[in-house]
């Protein structure tokens, strides 16, 4: 079954844009809780710009259902996991002034700093993701670090799901049943939305989790928050049952 992870970052753009506390980020994240929502999914960035350290460790005691923390592991993201300690932490090769994430790791050029973060959060019981390209080498190279799972970055798969979506998802089956030869999980996000994501958990039904934020804020605004969420949650469902094999 594959799970919804809701990434509330655009909430607090939202709230930085005017300064105050509306939106409440916390209020936000336990209402997605509320609605449907089986993880919350923060990614705070050096400059503060959306989710801010402060709203991590406001919001990760009274998050009940799975709190993932994704971001690149600099020194201090690295030092503010070890303190909540989520349940999950991605690690995203995010350069400092990024909108927003646009690649995945080499996983092989950077196994040995990958492999010290990640056994640095093992140590804390903290499950490690390393978002990767569709890439079966990626998968493979992200195995010897050490991680739990995988991200696949899916803004190329969106990209092409409208001309050929066949052909777009392709790779991304590839790289994801590399990863389950080499005992990772497999989760999914980037540009997946309405339109795209019960296409993906179909062609890879062992997805674990998928995150998604910007596109659930843009259909909240002409849906609601609790209906969008409801929509998103029939999408990851359209996979339940179907034999994986056939892969």
């Amino acid at each position: 079954m594959t799970r919804l992870s809701v990434n509330i970052n655009k909430i607090a753009t939202l709230r930085n844009a005017r300064g105050g506390n509306m939106p409440d980020v916390t209020k936000a994240a336990l209402d997605c809780e509320r609605f449907g929502a089986e993880g919350i999914t923060v990614h705070p960035r050096p400059d503060e710009r959306h989710i801010r350290y402060s709203d991590v460790r406001e919001i990760r005691p009274l998050v009940r259902t799975e709190f993932n923390i994704e971001g690149n592991p600099i020194p201090s993201f690295i030092d503010l996991v070890l303190e909540v300690v989520p349940d999950q932490v991605t690690l995203v090769p995010d350069a400092a002034d990024a909108i927003t994430s646009n690649a995945g790791w080499d996983t092989i050029r950077n196994r040995s700093f990958l492999t010290d973060v990640c056994a640095a959060f093992r140590e804390k019981g903290i499950r490690t993701s390393i978002f990767i390209g569709a890439d079966p080498a990626m998968a493979e190279g992200a195995a010897m670090c050490g991680c739990d799972r995988v991200e696949l970055y899916t803004e190329p798969y969106a990209a092409g799901y409208a001309s050929d979506r066949a052909g777009a998802v392709s790779p991304f089956i590839l790289t994801a049943r590399k990863a389950r030869e080499c005992g990772l999980g497999v989760n999914a996000g980037h540009d997946l939305n309405l339109d795209n994501l019960e296409f993906f958990v179909r062609s890879i039904p062992w997805t674990a989790e998928v995150s998604i934020g910007h596109a659930i804020i843009c259909d909240a605004l002409y849906l609601g928050l609790e209906k969008t969420i409801a929509e998103y949650l029939k999408r990851t469902k359209a996979a339940e049952g179907m034999e994986t094999n056939n892969f």
